[in-house]
């Protein structure tokens, strides 16, 4: 647990880090406020109102306990277990095995589940599956996302723009095209490089914290290993804009990453979040 949360505040210290590197250097103090401001406005809409939004991307339905008594118990029983606020739950008209949490906190917080995953999961899997959602919603995971991709979102707009600032200028003037070339590339690309990274630590942590809230980590792998066969044979139906935005909500990526994408996943390997869990699972030891 303290592993991943010191590893969590050191790759957001590295991208705020960089934040103020790049801001120096292409737009100097404005710069950086301006893209700050600009950044933080998109994304402060974007934690207030994503929940909202994610849920009709995906054609989530409300579900309670007269039509769904069965996922909608276990998820009340879970949100006991870890003492947290009953979450609305959601089910989501896909074939694709997938679950995801959503909600700005605790207490407006969020849980929906595939059509695929309440069929092809037995109850213990889907126990596993069903608490580490909640484990992201008790670590205030989207929290976290939200205020890093604030700073990841400014270093970008400094990036794009910086052809059009006075920065990057040579002895004689005009425009050093080496510095400028080089920070509009590298740039956002270390910037999204941490922003994954940091999502994947999360995932590692909920992992942990899921096993604890369903007492059973074995659980939870075994869900995860058919998620990720399900995931490369049933595809999952929604808008590149959501493949995009929302890939990184679902316990394991719903949009399979290949070649150089892998570098930017937002999700750890499965296999070393099974074996990290098999790991728990026999000594007993969630940490």
């Amino acid at each position: 647990m303290i592993k991943n949360s010191m590893r969590t505040v050191f790759l957001m210290a590295l991208v705020a880090l960089l934040f103020l590197f790049v801001g120096n250097l292409l737009g100097g103090q404005t710069g950086m406020i301006i893209a700050l401001v600009f950044a933080l406005s998109m994304n402060v809409f974007s934690y207030w109102y994503s929940d909202k939004l994610v849920l009709k991307m995906y054609r989530a339905k409300e579900v309670n306990r007269e039509n769904a008594p069965r996922f909608y118990n276990m998820v009340e029983e879970l949100a006991r277990n870890a003492n947290l606020p009953m979450p609305k739950v959601y089910i989501i008209p896909q074939q694709q095995p997938n679950a995801f949490a959503t909600g700005r906190n605790p207490k407006n917080a969020a849980v929906a589940a595939t059509q695929g995953i309440l069929q092809n999961l037995n109850e213990r899997e889907l126990r596993g599956v069903m608490a580490h959602e909640l484990a992201h919603i008790k670590n205030r995971d989207i929290l976290t996302q939200t205020i890093v991709t604030t700073v990841v979102s400014a270093i970008t707009m400094i990036a794009q723009f910086a052809i059009f600032l006075p920065i990057g200028r040579g002895n004689g003037g005009g425009p050093n095209l080496l510095v400028l070339l080089l920070t509009l590339i590298l740039a956002p690309l270390a910037a999204a490089m941490l922003q994954s990274a940091i999502s994947r630590t999360r995932e590692f942590e909920a992992d942990r914290v899921g096993a604890e809230i369903c007492g059973s980590a074995e659980s939870l792998a075994s869900a995860l290993r058919k998620i990720q066969t399900s995931v490369e044979r049933v595809p999952m139906q929604a808008s590149e804009t959501a493949q995009r935005s929302t890939a990184h909500m679902f316990p394991v990526n719903p949009f399979s990453a290949r070649g150089m994408s892998k570098l930017f996943s937002t999700h750890p390997d499965t296999g070393l979040r099974i074996k990290k869990l098999m790991e728990m699972e026999k000594t007993g030891v969630y940490s």
